[in-house]
């Protein structure tokens, strides 16, 4: 069991400055960063794909009732909205290569016009994390296409520490806004 408050800092230092809306949790486990913004104001849709996680999100989530919609659902499988969150958190969830990038794709498809991509991994270098197979922050922001700025792409030291039992030291941050396309609609990777 986590402590119900966000994975690490970079959810809060990313998104205490953004006007609450929708938002997307991916792989929101034991829902602590879809209970967060949902304190804020958000709408926050919780995605994971264990059942236990998100009955113990759920339970964490009492508070915001009404706020936090749970989901459970393989993202490497299941569709997203396109063009409707304001906001999608990814952080530290282990999005599996693929030869087309079919569901990388779905998830800055998935934001709306002007909104947020924010995504949170454990830097490469640090010992004992190994990204073979699984995409990697520098690979998104290198997916991302024109139609995004991309606010923040650095490695920074974890404001506290990693899981017991690991040894994260830093992580990689990518914060990326979506621009609005010429007829309005959401920006899409290539």
């Amino acid at each position: 069991m986590f402590s119900g408050e966000p994975t690490n800092g970079v959810l809060v230092a990313e998104a205490a400055g953004l006007a609450p809306g929708e938002a997307l949790d991916v792989g929101c486990g034991e829902g602590a960063d879809a209970v967060w913004p949902a304190r804020r104001g958000w709408r926050v849709t919780a995605v994971d794909v264990a059942e236990t996680a998100l009955r113990r999100g759920a339970a964490a989530g009492a508070g915001v009732a009404g706020r936090v919609a749970s989901t459970r659902a393989d993202l490497s499988t299941a569709g997203l909205p396109a063009g409707v969150f304001d906001l999608v958190s990814v952080q530290y969830f282990p999005l599996p290569h693929e030869p087309e990038h079919a569901a990388l794709r779905r998830l800055p498809a998935s934001v709306a016009p002007g909104g947020t991509l924010l995504v949170a991994g454990h830097d490469p270098g640090d010992e004992g994390v190994d990204y073979v197979g699984y995409y990697r922050p520098a690979e998104i922001a290198g997916l991302l296409g024109d139609e995004w700025t991309v606010l923040v792409h650095e490695s920074r030291p974890r404001d506290r520490p990693g899981p017991e039992g690991t040894h994260h030291t830093r992580d990689v941050v990518l914060r990326a806004v979506s621009a609005v396309g010429s007829a309005g609609e959401p920006a899409t990777m290539p």
